[in-house]
């Protein structure tokens, strides 16, 4: 008799052979989902935890004593020298002739035209 395998034994061998590669394959998939719903679930942690934008900003210049203009809180023109001011601190500031931000109107907003 010869030594070689039969067809049946190398079948079964094959199939033993893709049985561990999926096996592998899929253990790799599920690492990646797991990872991806951890990024998700931190993602979504994140945005919970995010304090709400404040209703009103006032853009400071270089010199901390000068007002450049109001905002409204969601404006995407404020600056990088703004800081959050309550709804009576943005109209008298606007009274004061501090100016209006031209993009986001709070002027308008507060109730008060130029």
């Amino acid at each position: 008799m010869s030594d070689s395998p039969s067809r049946l034994e190398l079948l079964h061998f094959a199939r033993r052979v893709v049985v561990q590669q999926a096996t592998a394959a899929l253990a790799q998939l599920d690492g990646w989902i797991a990872a991806e719903e951890r990024r998700e679930a931190e993602r979504r942690r994140g945005e919970e935890a995010r304090p709400a934008p404040p209703e009103w900003l006032i853009e400071r210049g270089l010199n901390r004593d000068n007002l450049v203009a109001v905002h409204r809180g969601d404006c995407w023109d404020a600056g990088k020298r703004h800081v959050p001011v309550p709804r009576a601190q943005a109209l008298d500031a606007l009274r004061q002739h501090v100016p209006a931000c031209t993009q986001c109107r709070p002027d308008t907003a507060l109730g008060l035209l130029d």
